[in-house]
């Protein structure tokens, strides 16, 4: 056996992903020490109770509940517990004790990424987080070293598994939001509270991370324009499918070109795919993110977004780069944010929508409605009226299914506003925007 020098790496956080990495690094320890060049001693396991049950089988000896002391002497700190508080905290106090960190929390680095980076690059330590945007997906590598001479264009990525698995059932079952969202809830997809899948929270969060990276920019959660899928319903599936289209929840991040010069775009929100583009066909709880750049073309990165032991193997191969990097010496690698685009609000992105409205079934309305939207510089492309119900007499209701060619966002949303308001239009049923041209 190689006698490989000792790194000593804290685990902080034993839960689904947490107690899959420790098993392991126990059980893998020979050959992740071939690969990395030393070998990986699990310090120890900061945890809240000691005593509370664990997915995996694990020596109670190697539990604590005093992070600070457990972090204090190791070389690598892999922050596995989620949250802000205390986890900001310990990865703060982890770099400046000299560590290399290890994260996949995604809510920290949305919300708190600069301050650790910057912290990171005062001492010469570095941060791994391939695990906090796309589960066991390789794209932060990618994106941070693989395509650093090249110039992201666009990235389109399905980046929460819980949103995938109930949007795919409700297109190729028929399902209502509703059953599937418990089923999710049972099977373990989704939280006890939903909410931060559903309305775009995670997603959002994702979205940040990837825009730093692709654009060199830093991009604060704030600034990411967010909707989830909770309006999602049978109706607007179906009217997807007849149009060849399927509904996603989409992170779009994007390089803008105006004539004031470039500025990014950062947005989720349920979207119509393409069922030709390949992100049409990620199925179940999976996860994908579509790379568009210069040079390199059209990329796509595939498989599952979730789960303890996919995850975990995200984290292990950050937890290797970060030995190699130990025994190979030097400072760490920064983050590159030097580009400083603007990032421009919602109101300015340019792209196509599906505009469906329930509107009185009568000769001139389609006139009205037509007329409505060429004064607000939106360019219809296709029409498809259907009879909702009849008048007996009076006048019925006609649903209208609208395609638009590219249109400004804010001319759009204007534009729906007058059309709200006109005396025809007896409601805006959807408007939704389509991705993947």
């Amino acid at each position: 056996m190689t006698d490989y020098r000792r790194l000593r790496v804290a685990l902080l956080g034993a839960g689904a992903v947490g107690s899959q990495v420790a098993a392991l690094l126990r059980q893998h320890a020979d050959e992740l020490a071939d690969r990395a060049g030393a070998r990986l001693e699990l310090a120890g396991i900061a945890v809240r109770d000691v005593d509370a049950k664990r997915d995996v089988d694990l020596p109670r000896e190697l539990f604590t509940t005093d992070a600070e002391s457990l972090i204090v002497g190791s070389d690598i700190v892999i922050e596995l517990m989620g949250g802000i508080e205390p986890a900001r905290a310990y990865l703060l106090h982890a770099i400046n004790s000299g560590a290399d960190i290890v994260t996949a929390n995604k809510a920290l680095l949305a919300t708190h990424g600069p301050e650790i980076f910057d912290a990171a690059d005062q001492v010469g330590a570095e941060v791994y987080y391939e695990a906090a945007a796309a589960g066991a997906i390789p794209i932060i590598r990618p994106l941070r070293d693989s395509l650093a001479g090249d110039r992201v264009q666009r990235i389109m990525g399905i980046v929460n598994g819980t949103t995938n698995y109930i949007l795919d059932r409700m297109d190729t079952e028929g399902a209502e939001f509703s059953d599937v969202l418990a089923d999710a809830q049972r099977l373990g997809y989704a939280e006890a509270d939903p909410t931060a899948d559903v309305e775009g929270y995670d997603a959002a969060q994702k979205a940040a991370i990837l825009a730093s990276l692709a654009f060199h920019t830093t991009v604060p959660l704030e600034a990411v324009h967010r909707e989830g899928i909770t309006s999602i319903d049978k109706s607007m599936m179906d009217a997807a499918r007849h149009a060849g289209y399927v509904i996603k929840l989409l992170a779009v991040c994007e390089r803008l070109v105006e004539a004031s010069g470039e500025s990014i775009s950062v947005r989720v929100y349920p979207a119509l795919v393409d069922r030709k583009h390949p992100l049409a066909s990620v199925h179940g709880a999976n996860n994908a993110v579509f790379v568009q750049a210069e040079a390199a073309g059209n990329l796509m990165f595939y498989g599952a977004g979730a789960g303890g032991v996919q995850t975990a193997s995200a984290v292990l191969g950050d937890v290797v780069s970060a030995a190699r990097r130990h025994i190979a010496g030097g400072v760490g690698v920064g983050e590159s944010t030097l580009a400083n685009l603007p990032i421009v609000p919602i109101g300015r992105v340019t792209t196509r929508y599906q505009i469906t409205l329930e509107v009185d079934d009568q000769p001139g309305v389609l006139a009205t409605v037509a007329s409505t939207l060429s004064d607000g510089r939106v360019s219809i492309a296709t029409v498809e009226q259907t009879v909702v119900s009849a008048g007996n007499g009076e006048p019925g209701v006609a649903r209208l299914v609208i395609g638009t060619h590219k249109a400004v966002e804010q001319d759009l949303s204007d534009t729906v506003e007058r059309l709200a308001a006109s005396g025809v239009v007896e409601r805006v049923v959807s408007v939704l925007r389509v991705e993947g041209d």
